[in-house]
Formats: structure tokens, C-alpha cells, sequence
């Protein structure tokens, strides 16, 4: 299957790669469909792309790699919804709002991508805990050196 992509241009992707949202992402309801690339010459960071609107790519990592402490629960009805029978299928994304430096760039660990490897099914999850943020930083910021 070929797509037009914001960031990679035309590609083609298989079908068993692209993810299944049933309700939507918040605020793209009617977007159902993604499929994750890889940024080039970059491991860390993936461009969550839409299949059907070429423009519409977050970019995403995984958060355990910059906040060690990330820890929720999914209910049972996302449990349900997303059909998992093993937590070896789950796999946790965020989405990354990208500023001019990478260390002012911001992840929304309040509503992480969830994605069931087994099946494909994938959801954005609005966590009700409210010590994580929509604008979480990625990465600690440097002390700032006196001025000399």
C-alpha cells in the first residue's frame, strides 16, 4: 500500500503494519488509521502517521526512556477494547510536542498511545492522574551557568 507522508514523502507500507484506532485520537476522530516510521538516522523518536491525511504525523517516543517512574493502569474497558490477553503486547508511545531545541520539547505523558503488538489495536489514553502533564519536558534542564 502506498501513502503520501508529512515527513518521508510517498512510501509504502504494509498492511500489517498499520495501527487500528476504533475511536479516533483525540481531537482527529475520524483518523482510525496509522502506521509508526522511523525518523531517519534517529533511534529514539517515530512519526505516528496518518494512512488517509498525508499532512497529519505526530511524533512520538517511548517515555520509560527519559521518566523511569512512569507508572499507570489501564482500565479494564481499554483492556477490553484494545483486546489484550498478554502485557508482553503492550506497547507504550507518547506524542512529543517538538520545540526550536530538543530541550525545550515536551511529551504528554497525560495521554500516552497504547497499542496492542498482537493485534494491532491502538488507543490514546487520557489518564485521570494529575501529577502527569500534557507538556511533560523530555529532558531535564541543564543548570544554568553564572554569568561571567
Amino acid at each position: 500500500m502506498i501513502i503520501n507522508t508529512k515527513y518521508h514523502g510517498e512510501i509504502e507500507i504494509k498492511e500489517d503494519s498499520v495501527l487500528n484506532f476504533e475511536q479516533g485520537i483525540p481531537g482527529f476522530n475520524e483518523e482510525k488509521k496509522f502506521v509508526i516510521l522511523p525518523l531517519q538516522d534517529n533511534e529514539l523518536f517515530h512519526i505516528l502517521q496518518s494512512v488517509t491525511t498525508s499532512q497529519l504525523g505526530f511524533v512520538m517516543t517511548d517515555p520509560f526512556l527519559f521518566t523511569k517512574e512512569y507508572d499507570f493502569e489501564l482500565d479494564q474497558g481499554t483492556v477490553e477494547l484494545l483486546g489484550f490477553t498478554s502485557e508482553k503486547d503492550v506497547k507504550v508511545l507518547t506524542i512529543l510536542t517538538m520545540r526550536e531545541t530538543l530541550n525545550e520539547s515536551t511529551a504528554n505523558l497525560q495521554a500516552p498511545i497504547i497499542i496492542n503488538l498482537a493485534n494491532n489495536k491502538a488507543k490514546q489514553v487520557i489518564l485521570n492522574d494529575t501529577s502527569y502533564q500534557t507538556k511533560h519536558p523530555i529532558f531535564a534542564q541543564p543548570e544554568q551557568a553564572g554569568k561571567e
